[in-house]
């Protein structure tokens, strides 16, 4: 069977290296001129994830992949605080947390070497349709097209493969802007590094202000202690931050900045809001070569409406079916297990027995309820955050916050007597 993957991010390299792993004959196509030009700084990899790469990968790479990544279960305890940096609650104990955090350049890198040879990147593809024969062709900007026997789809958000199967976009904006950057934990003071400690924090406030701070240390808190494996472009322990605001005209003005004055407004921003300083020391401090603005989209958290097309000839994963907030740190790890899962799908597949359609059909059933799952937990964060962007939401972040923060305190505080 020839399979065509457009895309060429986490899910479509995952498919694509799974594919030639098991004998499949494999192309798979790419706008990027190069795998290290991605978006996104690192993701978070839980046990179903690894496990769905282990049945595409070789154990090499797996071992490539632990090396260069960061253990959750070395981390401490994540904390949420509020906009002045108190303490409003906490995560759950992670010392037994199968869990990963990687960075996406590196994991991409690590993806695209399995696929070798089959991976075709500067190659932009505007449309998919029929051949001569009825099957599956992909065109191409610069006129070509190829054929196949199955065509995936793998290419995101703004899905051509997807858009072309259900006449019509499968997602839709969030509410919400997002904008990240990187900051070497040693370039905090010693008081917001010891506040943020080893671990991630979320702080939330009025008017749908956020800050997520990830905390990633490949090095330090390397999930395999093999040094000579290691990939990873993160060399040091390192915060990852994600900034979040509502949608709007205001906001939207903050995207056509880059840089230090992206970085610059970002604070004038939070500062408005009522932000304490300390607690933006990580934007202030931050490289400001790695700031950066993108829009979250989600796919609806019904089931039913994921992937609303008859199965056939081409089909889609990851963002193409259930574009995914990243609130959740869920959407890299789904695109991973619908690679695994169609690939078993296929590995099922004789002529004589079954059709490609059915075959698809089996696989888009897994995909739409996987899809429902990560989509419900990251608009749950979602919502919660547009839920303080009214008077009354923001005036209830206000009241409430001190309250719930001497409430955990009092909570906290050793039985004494």
């Amino acid at each position: 069977m020839r399979v065509v993957v457009v895309g060429g991010g986490i899910g479509g390299l995952a498919l694509g290296a799974g594919l030639r792993r098991g004998g499949h004959e494999v192309a798979v196509f790419d706008r990027d001129a190069d795998v290290a030009a991605t978006g996104g700084y690192h993701i978070t990899l839980d046990e179903r994830a690894q496990s769905a790469l282990r049945r595409l990968v070789a154990p090499e790479v797996v071992r490539r992949l632990l090396a260069s990544a960061s253990a959750l279960r070395l981390r401490e305890r994540d904390v949420l605080w509020d906009y002045r940096g108190r303490v409003l609650g906490h995560g759950p104990d992670l010392s037994g947390s199968a869990s990963i955090d990687v960075d996406r350049i590196t994991l991409r890198t690590l993806l695209a070497d399995a696929v070798g040879q089959d991976l075709h990147l500067g190659r932009v593809v505007v449309g998919v349709g029929a051949d001569e024969g009825g099957g599956p062709q992909v065109n191409f900007a610069d006129g070509t097209s190829v054929s196949a026997d199955l065509v995936v789809g793998a290419d995101g958000t703004h899905s051509v493969v997807a858009r072309h199967l259900a006449a019509a976009p499968t997602n839709r904006p969030a509410g919400i802007i997002g904008f990240s950057g990187r900051t070497r934990r040693s370039a905090l003071t010693g008081a917001e590094q010891l506040r943020l400690g080893t671990r991630s924090t979320m702080g939330i406030g009025p008017r749908g202000a956020a800050l997520y701070v990830g905390f990633l240390d490949p090095v330090g808190n390397a999930a395999l202690d093999a040094p000579e494996l290691s990939m990873s472009v993160t060399t040091g322990p390192t915060y990852i931050w994600g900034a979040m605001f509502p949608e709007s005209a205001r906001t939207d003005a903050l995207r056509e900045l880059r840089g230090a004055a992206l970085r610059t407004a970002l604070l004038d921003r939070f500062r408005s809001h009522r932000w304490a300083g300390h607690t933006l020391e990580v934007i202030a401090r931050a490289d400001p070569d790695s700031v950066a603005a993108f829009r979250f989209n989600a796919a609806s958290t019904r089931a039913a409406d994921l992937a609303p097309w008859a199965a056939g000839r081409i089909t889609a994963l990851g963002d193409a079916v259930h574009a995914t907030p990243p609130t959740a740190g869920m959407g890299a790890g789904a695109a991973i297990q619908d690679a695994a899962d169609l690939l078993a799908h296929l590995d099922t597949f004789t002529d004589t027995t079954t059709t490609i359609p059915e075959v698809i059909g089996r696989y888009e059933a897994q995909v739409r309820q996987r899809g429902a799952e990560v989509l419900s937990a990251a608009m749950k964060t979602v919502r919660l955050i547009l839920a303080t962007d009214s008077t009354l939401g923001a005036l209830a972040t206000t009241a409430l916050c001190p309250l719930v923060a001497a409430a955990t305190r009092l909570r906290r505080q050793p039985a004494t007597g």
